[in-house]
């Protein structure tokens, strides 16, 4: 039997994303309202294309029925506003429409690296110097270091044709001296390299995450390295918990942390890869804190059955929120491209006894602009003088320190949140959803 055409148009527009984004509920915030069917992924989704505009989720409702979710989220800017401008309300609806490709166009012509190994002093400095050695130009580079192990993602083309790396042999010799490099002297568990086709990559941060999640990052160490973070919130740690609600069918995961930005994306990325569903949850911020609560069931429907998995999906959490969050002083380099760029510039780190905990490399035209994240060798702050030195060396109108404090909230943040009781127009009904079902304290 054949379905009606009006049927599969309808069944068509019940799986088409409704995006809703209000500016006249609340007078501190923008409230961006998304619910379609519901699938695997798809809220991350919707919170993958507000990180990647650089706004930051002050409160959230997540609630879910049967087949059918609904989100709420309340958003500002960069600088704690509302969203005034109609070409990133008009991308955010975009974005999330049915078969949109938020993959950047700017990586196309490139041939991407993904390297996981042991970290150490100077190793980002012996990784562009190999780079640079087999003439491979980074255009475009991620890296980020926690718990004793580095991740990497560097997009890189050819030195003089400036033509993607396809050949096959000459791959394998890149491969084969990055693997040689990042296994050093005191590897413990083993380096990884592998080239990935471009089509096939998914969100650059999100691949981090999957990326140091394999490679057991969230496994202590007792030889880590201890690093150092320039959060606000750094003295007051992250408490992970996770409990059984049999009756209800669901686990409740709890996070209370200091509040950053992408903090939502970085649990979400967790959740999902490792096949866990959201049915319900809240989101709330206040100051430099965040409270994030969840109802959990595996993608079957069954909850977390053994105390093994509730103690490995704590430990997934508190390294997805660490991952980010590890940093230590901010440098900015903004000056002309140029051959072996990066691996001058990191070996002047190290020279100077500075370790990079986190990069971001970033090529247009001929201008580079990269940003560091450093510590001393030992992952704590690093000495003034060291940072001086450095900054003579590269050039004081080329690298600059950056005195924002890293993770944490714009200054606007704390008035934008405030706002919370305006959401109630919209996300009440979530809310009271959440209590009916004895998931939430209070509706209130």
């Amino acid at each position: 039997m054949e379905w009606p055409a009006c049927l599969d148009e309808f069944l068509s527009r019940m799986n088409t994303p409704r995006v809703v984004i209000d500016n006249a509920v609340c007078p501190t915030a923008t409230l961006v309202k998304v619910d379609s069917a519901r699938k695997h992924g798809v809220l991350l989704e919707a919170v993958q294309v507000l990180t990647d505009l650089d706004l930051s989720i002050n409160k959230g409702y997540i609630s879910s029925d049967g087949r059918w979710f609904m989100d709420v989220f309340h958003v500002t800017d960069h600088i704690g506003r509302k969203l005034a401008d109609d070409s990133v309300i008009s991308y955010i609806e975009q974005s999330l429409s049915p078969g949109a490709t938020p993959r950047s166009a700017t990586l196309d012509g490139l041939t991407a690296l993904e390297l996981t190994g042991t970290d150490r002093p100077g190793l980002l400095s012996e990784v562009f110097a190999v780079l640079a050695d087999l003439r491979c130009a980074v255009v475009e580079a991620k890296v980020w270091t926690h718990n004793g192990r580095i991740a990497a993602l560097i997009f890189v083309r050819d030195e003089d044709s400036g033509s993607p790396i396809d050949d096959p042999q000459r791959i394998r010799r890149v491969e084969a001296r990055l693997r040689h490099v990042l296994k050093g002297d005191h590897d413990i568990r083993g380096a990884k390299t592998a080239t990935v086709p471009l089509p096939s990559l998914t969100h650059s941060d999100r691949r981090l995450h999957q990326l140091m999640f394999a490679d057991r990052d969230y496994e202590r160490i007792s030889s880590a390295k201890t690093t150092f973070s320039s959060s606000a919130s750094s003295s007051q740690p992250s408490i992970v918990s996770v409990q059984h609600r049999t009756e209800r069918g669901y686990s409740i995961v709890n996070i209370k942390c200091g509040d950053r930005p992408k903090l939502l994306f970085d649990v979400m990325c967790t959740l999902t890869d490792m096949e866990y569903v959201v049915f319900h949850g809240t989101i709330d911020t206040e100051g430099d804190r965040a409270h994030l609560e969840f109802c959990i069931r595996h993608l079957d429907g069954s909850p977390i059955s053994s105390e093994a998995e509730r103690q490995r999906v704590i430990q997934c959490l508190q390294a997805a929120i660490e991952r980010r969050a590890s940093e230590g002083l901010r440098l900015e380099l903004h000056t002309m491209d140029r051959r072996g760029l990066l691996a001058d510039v990191t070996r002047t780190f190290r020279e100077n006894g500075l370790s990079v905990t986190r990069a971001e490399v970033s090529t247009k035209g001929q201008m580079a602009t990269n940003v560091f994240y450093v510590t001393d060798a030992a992952g704590h702050p690093a000495d003034p003088k060291m940072i001086d030195a450095v900054i003579q060396k590269i050039g004081v109108e080329s690298l600059k320190v950056n005195e924002r404090v890293c993770g944490t909230r714009p200054a606007g943040h704390e008035a934008a949140a405030g706002g919370g009781a305006a959401l109630f127009y919209l996300g009440s009904f979530v809310k009271r959803n959440l209590y009916n079902l004895g998931l939430i304290r209070s509706c209130s």
